[in-house]
């Protein structure tokens, strides 16, 4: 799944938001005293349904009302997958290829309508298998099928059958879903995949049931019937969307826990007070939309949300020299969690492109590929960071730290003008100059969005081009045009980031293996049949030192070929106030809300105390 982030923010990641806590009616200000409400800005939900979400919004809000069978652990570094809706771990054969899942019992669906009497029955193992098929079902234009696509034994003759233009049969057996028993699902698989267990967390592999896909028809996706901690109760699009505790949890005696084993730094922080403890902690859980900033900005300050980004513009009224907090948020309680994300930001160069491609004549190749990266000579990461407040970490080449695979050493064609200049001449254009037109050399960049912050980054990386005497044309798109022209390999160069479904370096070397092309997310078209023959090879492996080897194997070889300009690796800021506790910053956020606490006695005092007065910009009073 492509998480892709808006063009303004491009290192601003908030997990754990829109959190809530609740208290007696008479604690409430005018401004809802129980309500903790965090913010994303222009985020916006599109559907309720696991089946159809794709993008970070939808995804976070659908982690609330549906579960599966497994999940990340909420405090483990690196990154662990634990039972969520199983008893246990999976048993897997030897060979890898069978995953049998033991599915609790006594886990049950929201009371809704769609049920017999409105009661919601008990989770079975035939649940899994509804749900699988419906991403694989064509007919519902799921973006996640990937997940399965060519894994599960059969799932890919049902995905084809679903073409008709007849109704899917979901009768159909696959042979690789098999419910052994009302409790047990049986997983087959057509070769080893070590990444089955990080693909179970995400949303597509979340529980449906079939009485409310069939009850709510097109519906369903505003009506949404899971097992999770919480329930929809309100959805006004665009604007708010309203969730709030699952009676069913208590009714049904859900056990589930705070986590008890943390790092040294997590128990100094506090993060371990509530180990053992039944979650979720908080009772209601709001979301709202608000799209400009200034106003997101004083919400925060005025209480009203409990987490707020930090805009670019906003950076030096907020943070002190040291990259402290100032004085008057530090008086509001307010404090700042930054942590390294697992998202890269780079320049794609188009793999067709006459000028910036490759080619079949070894030496227009060769050509073609100083030019690439005389430009990734040009890129100044230093310049990007001062820019960003100082919030960014180098990309040394395709892979994010810490995970396996990812290039400790300086990337060969970090920022260098003389080199630059050097591979430009070297690639048949010195000085910059085109020896086809007599003039500097001519590159067209597409990027989505045109707003203030994309405006300045893409006129700092102009100016980065032309020290080496190359003219950038910038082409500002809407979000629409600029993957239409994504998708059409219409695009000679352009900027995105991708952020990791799952952390492993697998997921970040798909977008250069050949077979992922465009329409793919393999958007710059790039091609190597040593890069092919690695990524298939390495598919199949379990985590091992051989393993992360051929990771560092391939992360040098697509760094010489450079596909891509690495720009940076992002890093998460949230401003949070002091009620809300139990929050660490987490890579796979979707479901982290249950085991995050808000002090509503704390936050009443602070209401009392703050409510009144005036504030600035930078929150001094």
């Amino acid at each position: 799944m492509i998480h892709r982030i808006p063009m303004g923010w491009p290192v601003v990641l908030l997990a754990g938001l829109f959190l809530l806590g609740c208290s007696e009616e008479s604690q409430r200000s005018e401004f809802d005293a129980d309500e903790i409400v965090s913010y994303s800005r222009s985020y916006r939900i599109k559907a309720l349904d696991p089946a159809l979400s794709g993008d970070v919004s939808s995804s976070k809000a659908i982690s609330r009302i549906y579960e599966g069978l497994v999940e990340y652990d909420y405090l483990a570094r690196p990154y662990k997958v634990v039972p969520l809706l199983t008893e246990s771990m999976p048993e897997v054969s030897a060979d890898g290829l069978v995953y049998t899942f033991k599915i609790r019992k006594g886990i049950h669906f929201h009371d809704d309508s769609c049920f017999s009497g409105g009661t919601g029955r008990e989770l079975v193992a035939e649940d899994f298998i509804y749900s699988f098929k419906r991403i694989a079902d064509v007919k519902n234009i799921s973006s996640g099928f990937w997940i399965f696509d060519g894994r599960v034994l059969g799932i890919n003759a049902f995905h084809e059958a679903s073409k008709s233009t007849e109704p899917t049969d979901y009768g159909m057996e696959i042979e690789g879903l098999k419910a052994l028993d009302r409790h047990t699902l049986q997983i087959r698989l057509t070769e080893p995949y070590p990444q089955l267990l990080n693909v179970l967390t995400m949303h597509y592999a979340f529980a449906v049931a079939h009485e409310a896909v069939e009850h709510y028809g097109p519906h369903f996706v505003s009506n949404p019937v899971g097992t999770g901690p919480y329930e929809l109760v309100h959805w006004r699009r665009n604007s708010r969307i309203e969730f709030v505790r699952s009676p069913k949890w208590a009714e049904t005696g859900r056990s589930e826990t705070y986590p008890s084993n943390g790092t040294p730094e997590q128990i100094e922080a506090g993060l371990l007070k509530d180990a053992g403890e039944q979650i979720p902690f908080v009772d209601r859980v709001v979301q709202f939309v608000v799209d400009d900033g200034s106003t997101a900005w004083m919400m925060f300050l005025s209480g009203q949300f409990s987490f707020s980004e930090i805009s670019p513009d906003n950076w030096d009224a907020v943070m002190t020299v040291d990259e402290g907090l100032n004085e008057g948020l530090e008086k509001r309680g307010i404090s700042i969690v930054s942590a390294p994300t697992l998202e890269l930001r780079y320049i794609g160069f188009n793999w067709e492109d006459a000028v910036l491609g490759t080619s079949t004549d070894p030496e227009v190749d060769r050509r073609h590929r100083k030019l690439r990266q005389a430009l990734s000579c040009a890129y100044n990461f230093d310049q990007m960071n001062q820019f960003m407040n100082g919030r960014l970490y180098p990309a040394n080449g395709p892979v994010p730290e810490p995970l396996g695979g990812s290039l400790k050493e300086r990337a060969p064609y970090r920022f260098d003008l003389e080199k630059a200049m050097r591979l430009l001449a070297e690639a048949g254009y010195p000085e910059g100059i085109d020896p086809k037109t007599g003039r500097r050399l001519k590159l067209t960049m597409e990027v989505g969005g045109a707003d203030p912050t994309t405006r300045q980054m893409m006129e700092l990386l102009t100016a980065m081009f032309d020290r080496i005497n190359v003219v950038l044309n910038v082409q500002y798109n809407t979000s629409p045009a600029f993957h239409e022209k994504l998708n059409r390999k219409r695009a000679q160069m352009f900027y995105l980031g991708w952020v990791a479904d799952y952390p492993d370096a697998e997921n970040f070397f798909q977008l250069f293996y050949s077979k992922n092309v465009t329409p793919g997310p393999n958007h710059a078209n790039y091609r190597n049949t040593e890069i092919d023959r690695i990524y298939e090879q390495i598919q199949t492996m379990l985590d091992s030192p051989e393993r992360t080897a051929l990771y560092e194997k391939m992360a040098h070889i697509v760094v010489e070929d450079a596909p891509w300009i690495f720009c940076y690796q992002s890093q998460s800021f949230a401003l949070k106030h002091s009620w809300i506790k139990n929050y660490t910053y987490h890579a796979f956020p979707y479901g982290m809300e249950k085991y995050q606490r808000a002090n509503i006695d704390e936050r009443t005092q602070w209401f009392k105390t703050h409510k009144d007065k005036k504030l600035s910009m930078s929150g001094e009073e």
